[in-house]
């Protein structure tokens, strides 16, 4: 008669308490690092490819696309040429383009970039799922020397609305050039988003010519002077901009656009998809995901590992209790099915502990990292790609308990029974 094996399985485990609860720790964590590092890499490709949504188009000079992606959306680099606001004005007007938003970059602001733009970009600049840019506080720009402040820039330097900054000439931390005989004025400061425009201060364009009015090659004129309350003496309407953000009429259209600025004559433009440069760029980077991935791989293989050792340390104990199963009718098949049974048992409670865990930590640190690092983390028990790392977890525990399942196997009624002095 068959031994009933599910009982007695579940007795054996319950029976080693302190032994299977550490075995059982040691396989929730390592599933908990597992699927976070999974969940973390998908979602953060999620977020990171929609660092910039609701853009179908961005221009700049003939460069690189990732190059061009990397300046004008994540203001990391420089354009190696700019962009005459003739083009720009030719591209505004095409029959196929709904709204243009021109980008100038250049200057910064105690290492925060600052873009100079237009109105249109809190109108049409979208992040996340298609979410518009909001303020916390505050309006957008609308003289001359009023400045909008990211998240980032005013939690740091502690901004609000009405307070005085001044712009430096060049980027980074070093830029030492002030133009401090024109301050601005922070007049609104938008939510956080989690993307770099947390990290940016935007200022109208015409507040671009108005600070270099007086400069000239990267340098202030010797002798000259032009003080803020005369700039509206001034022609203010920009010579060239860095690159633009485009949106189409209709997405249909989007390639044939493309093409089009990419082989116009004249001046030389590229024009780029956002989302597929996003791709190439992820893949470039991709690589830390494998690795994390990896190391999360060798975690599972350590914890199942401590399962082995646990049934393998416990075989010695377990002689006496195996050759009493045999007596009472079991087979050495049925003593083999007992251990894969018990690592089974423990390697899907160590999944269900596991999947529990994430999903309390997940809820617990998502509104922090949407918060702080602008990754859109979903509190979920498991999708299907997670159930096929879950059912690859079983299905490694039961070939990891082959050995301790088959040592069992070839013990004897005799050697159980016998009395070691």
């Amino acid at each position: 008669m068959r031994l009933p094996l599910w009982h007695l399985s579940l007795a054996s485990v319950r029976n080693r308490g302190l032994a299977t609860l550490l075995t059982l720790v040691a396989i929730a964590l390592s599933v908990t690092l597992l699927l976070g590092v999974e969940r973390l890499r998908n979602d953060a490709r999620s977020s990171f490819a929609n660092t910039l949504s609701g853009t179908d188009l961005i221009v700049g000079a003939r460069s690189g696309a990732v190059q061009l992606l990397l300046y004008s959306v994540f203001h990391i680099g420089d354009a190696t040429h700019d962009v005459s606001w003739s083009r720009i004005d030719a591209l505004r007007t095409h029959k196929d383009v709904a709204w243009l938003v021109p980008l100038s970059l250049g200057d910064s602001h105690r290492g925060f970039r600052v873009v100079g733009t237009t109105a249109d970009f809190f109108a049409h600049v979208q992040t996340g799922n298609r979410q518009p840019l909001r303020f916390a506080a505050g309006r957008a720009f609308e003289g001359v020397f009023d400045a909008v402040v990211g998240a980032d820039v005013a939690a740091r330097l502690g901004y609000v609305p009405g307070a005085k900054i001044v712009l430096s000439h060049g980027a980074g931390e070093l830029a030492a050039a002030e133009h401090a005989d024109k301050p601005f004025t922070v007049t609104g400061v938008l939510a956080r988003t989690g993307t770099p425009v947390d990290r940016s201060v935007l200022v109208g364009l015409a507040a671009i010519e108005a600070i270099h009015l007086d400069w000239q090659g990267g340098s202030r004129i010797p002798g000259v002077e032009i003080p803020a309350q005369f700039v509206s003496k001034f022609d203010l309407r920009p010579k060239r901009v860095t690159a633009a953000l485009i949106g189409l009429e209709r997405r249909s259209t989007v390639f044939r656009v493309q093409r089009e600025i990419n082989t116009s004559d004249g001046e030389p433009l590229l024009a780029i998809l956002p989302g597929v440069t996003l791709d190439e760029l992820w893949r470039v980077v991709g690589v830390v995901e494998r690795v994390l991935l990896a190391v999360s791989a060798f975690v599972v293989a350590v914890g199942l590992a401590g399962l082995v050792a646990t049934l393998v340390s416990s075989l010695s104990a377990r002689r006496r209790e195996l050759a009493i199963l045999r007596a009472l009718g079991a087979g050495p098949g049925d003593i083999f099915v007992l251990l894969m049974t018990e690592s089974v048992l423990l390697a899907v409670a160590g999944c269900v502990l596991g999947v529990v865990g994430l999903w309390a930590l997940s809820a617990g640190i998502a509104p922090w990292l949407m918060a702080e690092h602008g990754v859109q983390l979903v509190p979920r028990f498991s999708d299907q790609s997670e159930l096929v790392w879950l059912a690859g977890v079983v299905a490694a525990a039961l070939l990891a308990s082959l050995i301790p399942a088959w040592r069992a196997y070839r013990y004897s009624l005799a050697d159980g029974m016998t009395v070691r002095m």
